[in-house]
């Protein structure tokens, strides 16, 4: 098997579509010889932030000397970018081979299909890719595993997996029609991932989701970190990050994790946080996964506060307001959720009071357009509508049409793709304006593929099912 065949089997699966459930992961693991047990795992979900807490925590591990295994989801450029060793995306051969393997050792694999036809008896995209990334990480031979949740928790793929540690970032409403319509529901289904015994951390939740995850740990016997009672993080954004242990589990082995700020004119890291992504947001994310590192020590786990200080100053995760020109300044985010737009709004404002942006938007039809346009509008001197490449692409003309209701006075146009509303906000504002892309991860994958003049390999987004209980 070759990549492209691996393309055609997987825009198959996508089609049958993404049903929740474990039953058919448990049985296709162990007819792999259980691969996602052949090292300790750190599993992490929630509604933001969840990728730049993986990429911090990977980073880490790596800045300790351990071997490791990434999966997240999605890809923003290349699909290989989902499995990655060491930091470095598995080769498009080696995907196409751990491909293979899976098919001749799971013969019902591709069984079941969009017709309906013994469906529910087959693997779904997601669950074959997720077969894939534990087979190439025990491979590999990993000294760990960072897994990030590809959709709720407790049905999910990945939450077949006994961690070592696990964290969930901040909770919103998001994929309502399958998670849940309260912020109640969105916990229970995100708590899913904590088991029996399993140390937790979480970011700070609003308090209904707090409840809920503070019930279901206690039920679980399992400890639970949270932000202010057991540990703590510099949050003022006048001084650089700081992460430490606080209240009843301060002991003398806690840990101190303190990142200096970069040398003026250093424009690879926050020059307030001295984090290496940018925005205030992320040293929430910076400080979970502090939390989730520190109980992972605590259970044998051989990283420490200088590792996680190495790996805070020099993690790589692109499309979080990356930096990615300065003629004309031009960022990019994936902020997707009107929780992610408001990171997106506060952390521009703050460090380009002054500057505004053309806005280069395209999104996903089941967001909240109205909630995410709300922040960032503002910023904008103009924007820049188009379809990310997504069978679930909002189309540009209603994007346009919601910005004329929400800020009439504020010039908006419609293109035919990514790489025509680009080219022309770029145009617009010269070089010396500025430009900022969001809205949708699939839209920044489109857009860093054309600053880095590759082809762009898109994937299907999966059609999924209604709730499962």
């Amino acid at each position: 098997m070759d990549f492209a065949e691996l393309k055609t089997v997987l825009f198959a699966r996508s089609n049958f579509g993404m049903k929740l459930g474990l039953e058919r992961m448990q049985a296709g693991l162990s007819l792999l010889g259980s691969p996602h047990r052949a090292a300790p795992v750190l599993h992490l979900a929630g509604s933001n932030g969840k990728g730049s807490t993986c990429a911090f925590t990977e980073a880490s591990l790596r800045a300790a000397g351990l071997k490791t295994g990434l999966y997240t989801s999605p890809h923003l450029v290349h699909f290989c970018e989902r499995i990655r060793i060491d930091g470095t995306p598995i080769s498009e051969a080696g995907a196409a081979a751990l491909l293979e393997k899976i098919l001749a050792q799971i013969p019902w694999a591709l069984e079941g299909g969009p017709e309906g036809k013994r469906d529910g008896d087959g693997l779904t995209f997601f669950e074959i890719v997720t077969l894939m990334a534990f087979l190439a990480f025990a491979e590999a031979g990993v000294a760990v595993m960072v897994i990030e949740v590809g959709l709720g928790g407790r049905l999910d793929a990945t939450n077949v997996v006994e961690p070592l540690a696990c964290a969930i970032a901040p909770l919103a409403l998001e994929h309502t029609q399958y998670l849940g319509n309260t912020i109640e529901e969105i916990a229970y289904e995100k708590a899913g991932i904590i088991k029996t015994g399993v140390p937790v951390a979480t970011a700070g939740q609003g308090l209904p989701a707090a409840r809920v995850l503070a019930r279901l740990a206690f039920e679980r016997k399992a400890t639970l970190w949270r932000p202010g009672r057991d540990y703590r993080f510099e949050s003022r954004d006048a001084l650089p990050f700081c992460y430490q242990l606080v209240g009843a589990q301060t002991n003398s082995a806690g840990w101190t994790v303190r990142v200096p700020t970069p040398e003026p004119g250093d424009l690879s890291r926050d020059r307030r946080s001295g984090l290496s992504l940018r925005g205030h947001h992320q040293r929430g994310n910076a400080a979970l996964a502090c939390a989730l590192l520190e109980l992972a020590s605590q259970r044998g786990l051989p990283v420490a506060p200088e590792h996680a200080r190495q790996g805070l100053a020099n993690t790589q995760w692109p499309g979080r307001l990356q930096l990615v020109d300065l003629a004309p300044m031009t960022f990019l985010d994936g902020a997707h959720n009107p929780h992610g737009a408001r990171a997106l709004a506060r952390a521009l404002r703050a460090e380009f009071p002054e500057t505004k942006f053309q806005l280069v938007l395209g999104v996903l039809a089941d967001k909240e357009l109205a909630e995410i346009l709300a922040p960032l509008l503002p910023l904008a001197a103009a924007v820049h509508c188009c379809a990310p490449d997504s069978p679930r692409a909002l189309p540009a003309n209603q994007i346009a049409e919601k910005v004329a209701a929400l800020a009439p006075a504020l010039s908006s146009r419609v293109y035919g793709s990514a790489a025509q509303a680009f080219s022309a906000a770029r145009s617009q504002a010269g070089e010396n304006g500025a430009v900022l892309g969001c809205g949708s991860l699939y839209l920044i994958g489109e857009l860093l593929s054309l600053l880095e003049e590759r082809a762009h390999e898109s994937m299907p987004s999966e059609r999924l099912h209604g709730r499962s209980t």
